[in-house]
């Protein structure tokens, strides 16, 4: 079984994974550079891997670990292969719909076994933050956002995932079923006084954390900040108690 690239983190700091939303892919690493000594993980995503594809990956990467959100949901074939031309680019951490199935994460899971050397954690999406029960009800779900993220992690951790992504209103329904064991990594997080955006289920940084997280992904409170590292700073003070 390969070994992870990825381990818990032991501060504040390293509980924060900034997320790089941008098309810009030396804005990006302009930020990648003030924030790397204040933050675990950068996040790469749709936009800037759109943007800049791969060569995101290694600049980012080389300041440090990458949180690679492709969000990937596709046949499992496709997946696989995705898993395997993804992997070798040396991301900490793999995003996959839950939604995609059972067939489709242990696919993933295989294609990530045998990329070689340490592998990325597969992270499986459960239900997206911006969505609440209303939303949830229009893609034809009747549950509530919990039953649904519970439903959908039971099916992800059974087939191979090594964590889930879910907001901050999950993290304690889920730590009560399954323990400490999964990797739980939190977006949809607001520090006190910032606007919700288009995030319909949030937390602060403090309540997050508390009900279990291990990670929470911050993007424009940190970087649309006038000073990002500053920002980023401060939010790792304000967990550290």
């Amino acid at each position: 079984m390969a070994a992870l690239l990825l381990e818990r983190p032991r501060s504040a700091a390293a509980r924060i994974v900034a997320a790089l939303d941008t098309a810009d892919l030396s804005r990006a690493e302009r930020l990648a550079e003030a924030l790397a000594p204040r933050c675990g993980l950068l996040k790469v995503g749709l936009e800037l891997f759109g943007a800049a594809g791969p060569e995101a990956v290694r600049r980012i990467g080389a300041r440090a670990p990458v949180f690679l959100d492709l969000k990937l949901h596709d046949i499992p074939n496709t997946v696989a292969g995705a898993v395997r031309a993804l992997s070798p680019l040396g991301p900490a951490m793999l995003t996959l719909h839950a939604a995609g199935g059972a067939a489709m994460l242990e696919a993933a899971r295989e294609a990530a076994e045998r990329a070689g050397g340490r592998r990325p954690a597969l992270l499986a999406v459960t239900v997206l933050t911006s969505l609440d029960s209303a939303a949830l009800a229009a893609t034809g779900v009747a549950d509530a956002p919990v039953a649904q993220v519970l439903r959908l992690a039971r099916l992800a951790l059974a087939a191979g995932a090594d964590g889930l992504v879910c907001s901050p209103r999950e993290v304690a329904p889920l730590r009560a079923e399954f323990g400490p064991a999964p990797f739980l990594v939190v977006p949809g997080v607001r520090p006190a006084g910032s606007a919700a955006g288009d995030q319909a289920r949030t937390a602060t940084p403090a309540e997050a954390l508390a009900a279990g997280a291990d990670w929470i992904v911050l993007g424009r409170p940190v970087t649309g900040a006038a000073d990002p590292a500053a920002a980023a700073a401060a939010i790792a003070a304000g967990i550290a108690g």
